[in-house]
């Protein structure tokens, strides 16, 4: 069964914040610096790391 990443991704925080409840700042700050360090010049080092 191939499920796309995008859709994995969205029912993983889905059921993340329906059973943990994190405070909403934490949320932004998660999805903000995720996406700053997706675009920074430590991506490489980043993806290396997680490899």
């Amino acid at each position: 069964m191939d499920v796309p990443l995008w859709f994995a991704l969205l029912v993983v925080g889905y059921l993340g914040v329906k059973l943990i409840r994190p405070p909403a700042w934490l949320i932004a700050v998660l999805l903000l610096g995720g996406f700053l360090l997706a675009d920074s010049v430590l991506a490489p080092a980043i993806d290396t790391f997680i490899k």
